[in-house]
């Protein structure tokens, strides 16, 4: 069995309490866990406090920082099949897609390496003319990085990255749900070379570890990613110590189809963004909103396509859906399809859970046309697609906000006119035309509403993680006039 440990202050170490981890594909246990609890927190984030203000990293210029980013994309990429099977391990997330996903995140260190020295201050043309004013971006501080088990070295690198650009210094909590991916990256950090106490990577359970995290008086910012009741209690929590966050929520995405849309590309589209990643994914597009006049050709050619999708072993690259993370999460996704059925939907395909080891849940279809199903509104996070259709372009926009979350999008369509209307009157943060589930580091990612508010990547990530400092010098020789008197 497998044992791992945190990365606290440029060593590992055990934590305080340990833990087993289990094998989604098999429900058995594969590996131990090390837990964070308060006294593990506390180490690591003053680690990371004297990384900030003491000792080589404070002293490094920005281009110095690039090319440890740099390096470090390198260290990914040569590790990435070693990390893909490590996470395919511990979330059933299948290894078709972690290879590919993994190798891809060394871009976003590469990324953020280049722009560690192009983050740049600014002149102020004051009102004063014995004045001269400038402005200064500075580290925001020790930042609390909160990650999720699914996808977690690319949504770490969203953080990491552009944090590390600007001069931060971090403690990342990797999800207690599949943390091995995260705590073995913390050897390639180490193997980079970044000085003691600047990364930081723990694993450990909410009310034990991520509270005190959230909470602890030398974290100046607090980056989330996970469901809005988790991100409820992160901000009440950041009350204490009146740190700033960035939140990345869930979604309930809609997916639209106009009728003369190229079908068998909106179609496979439609299943790379419901049933890829077995639907764990948080732009998971779950609402298809398709017109009437397709409607039943659309979904025979989906529930055709959902039919021959191979269930598997994650660690088989011909598999296309693996289990889910946990038995929880299997049960809950079994619980809200039985709800909608008993709420009017109707299953057109999957629906129950696979006999046999493992946490495996089918590619679900539920028509729920005239029917106030619970699968429209609630997030899955699992292979289960809703469906509803629509006769005019304006109801097709008002379905698609009728939902408190607004991450991302899906629109399909040749009218190209049609198309800038609607990416103007859709209210998300992710725009997908004639496409689903790209990303880029260059291209910002975030969401409205219930999905949380900040962005990660692109540039507006790494001044995200900074702060203004306003300098003033006086340019005049003669004695400061009335004391008195504001300047």
């Amino acid at each position: 069995m497998q044992r791992f440990q945190h990365y606290i202050g440029g060593e590992f170490s055990d934590g305080e309490a340990h833990y087993p981890s289990i094998d989604p594909a098999t429900g058995t246990v594969w590996a131990e866990m090390p837990e964070a609890r308060e006294g593990d927190v506390d180490r690591a984030v003053n680690a990371a406090e004297k990384a900030l203000y003491d000792g080589p990293w404070a002293k490094m210029t920005a281009t110095q920082r690039g090319k440890l980013l740099y390096r470090l994309a390198d260290l990914v990429a040569a590790n990435a099949q070693v990390l893909a099977e490590l996470e395919t391990r511990d979330t059933g997330k299948i290894i078709r897609e972690t290879s590919a996903q993994i190798a891809y995140v060394a871009e976003y260190y590469r990324y953020y390496g280049g722009i560690a020295d192009k983050i740049e201050g600014s002149y102020l043309p004051i009102d004063k003319p014995d004045m001269d004013v400038w402005l200064r971006r500075e580290p925001i501080g020790v930042v609390a990085m909160v990650v999720p088990w699914n996808s977690q070295l690319f949504l770490s690198a969203v953080k990491i990255g552009p944090a590390l650009a600007a001069g931060c210094t971090m403690v990342v909590k990797a999800s207690e749900d599949g943390p091995a991916p995260l705590l073995e990256f913390a050897r390639l950090v180490h193997e980079a070379g970044f000085p003691a106490g600047v990364v930081n990577i723990i694993t450990g359970f909410g009310a034990s570890c991520g509270a005190a995290l959230g909470r602890h008086p030398k974290v100046a910012h607090v980056a989330f990613t996970g469901g809005p009741e988790t991100a409820r209690h992160v901000v009440r929590n950041s009350a204490e110590n009146l740190a700033s966050t960035s939140l990345e929520l869930g979604g309930k995405s809609p997916f639209i189809v106009f009728a003369d849309a190229d079908l068998e590309s909106a179609a496979n589209a439609q299943v790379a963004g419901i049933f890829a990643a077995t639907g764990q994914s948080c732009v998971a597009g779950s609402r298809l909103i398709v017109e009437r006049s397709v409607k039943d050709k659309f979904v025979a050619l989906l529930r055709e396509k959902a039919q021959a999708i191979r269930i598997g072993a994650p660690l088989d690259m011909a598999t296309e859906v693996g289990p889910l993370a946990t038995k929880r999460q299997q049960d809950n996704i079994g619980a809200l399809v039985e709800k909608s059925i008993e709420s009017g939907a109707r299953l057109v395909t999957g629906g129950g859970k696979i006999d046999g080891e493992g946490f495996y849940f089918p590619p679900t279809i539920l028509d729920c046309d005239n029917v106030a199903s619970p699968s429209l509104i609630e997030e899955f996070f699992g292979p289960v697609l809703s469906v509803v259709s629509f006769e005019t372009e304006a109801e097709a926009l008002r379905l698609a906000n009728d939902t408190r979350y607004g991450l991302a999008s899906g629109l399909f369509t040749q009218n190209l006119t049609r198309a800038h209307r609607l990416m103007k009157g859709i209210r998300a943060g992710i725009v997908w035309v004639n496409t689903y589930r790209a990303v880029s580091p260059i291209a910002p990612f975030g969401g409205f509403g219930l999905s949380g508010h900040g962005r990660e990547g692109g540039m507006a990530a790494a001044l995200d993680y900074t702060r203004t400092k306003t300098i003033w010098l006086r340019t005049s020789d003669d004695p400061i006039p009335d004391p008195f008197v504001m300047r």
